[in-house]
């Protein structure tokens, strides 16, 4: 059995399908019903005795200096690409903390903290059982290790949902291919997650932290956000 020491959150995106809200204050900064979404995560992490937490900033980078005088487990990184590469630049910006950790997106709302648990039998994604069909990543999963991931989702799979967890081999494994594709082959325009599922799968056997729909809340746009808050809905109408 794995156990969490470390939490990378990466936080350093534009948020652009939440403006006009997020022209001024970062995506995962933003309060839903009172509650900056970041909290939920941090709180869920410091909960399950996760208290070392690195959090990858980018956008907007100064809003994100209050975390660590509210929380004093947390230090931030900046990753300077943010603005000119994909996600793969966060994570590579903070490689040197991959082993023993769990990474997770900063805008999600972390309504059941047990889905941050820190053991773990096998490095992996948390999901989602679901039969229906869905345009979000779905894993298919063979006694109990993925055997392969769609992008474009489908029926009766695991929808992976961005917290995963890595054992200390396989978050040094991660890092080394990180660079790899970072450094040498400059493959900025893939997502992080694509260096484990795409780019080495065969390296890996990631399983899945099994969770129910609803324990956590994907905030992508400014429909979902003002479906959730209701003061928000007046951004709707701006957009039109």
């Amino acid at each position: 059995m794995n156990t969490v020491k470390r939490a990378v959150i990466v936080a350093a995106g534009e948020g652009k399908r939440m403006r006009p809200v997020t022209l001024t204050t970062p995506k995962s900064l933003v309060r839903v019903n009172g509650t900056r979404m970041i909290d939920t995560v941090i709180q869920g992490l410091m909960t399950n005795g996760i208290g070392e937490i690195y959090i990858v900033v980018g956008y907007l980078k100064e809003q994100f200096k209050v975390l660590e005088q509210e929380y004093p487990n947390v230090t931030l990184i900046e990753n300077p690409w943010y603005d000119s590469c994909n996600n793969i630049s966060s994570l590579y910006a903070a490689r040197e903390h991959l082993e023993d950790a769990i990474i997770t997106d900063a805008d999600l709302i972390i309504r059941d903290p047990r889905v941050l648990a820190p053991q773990f039998a096998h490095s992996g994604y948390n999901a989602v059982w679901t039969d229906g069909r869905t345009d979000e990543w779905l894993l298919t999963v063979d006694g109990g290790v993925v055997t392969s991931c769609s992008r474009t989702g489908g029926a009766r799979g695991w929808q992976l949902y961005s917290v995963s967890r890595w054992s200390r081999s396989d978050g040094r494994r991660l890092r080394r291919h990180l660079e790899i594709e970072f450094e040498e082959r400059h493959n900025w325009d893939i997502y992080w997650d694509d260096v484990a599922l795409f780019c080495y799968p065969q390296e890996y056997r990631l399983g899945v932290f099994p969770m129910e729909a609803g324990d956590i809340v994907e905030v992508d746009s400014l429909a979902e956000l003002a479906a959730l808050d209701p003061s928000y809905r007046k951004y709707l109408d701006e957009v039109k």
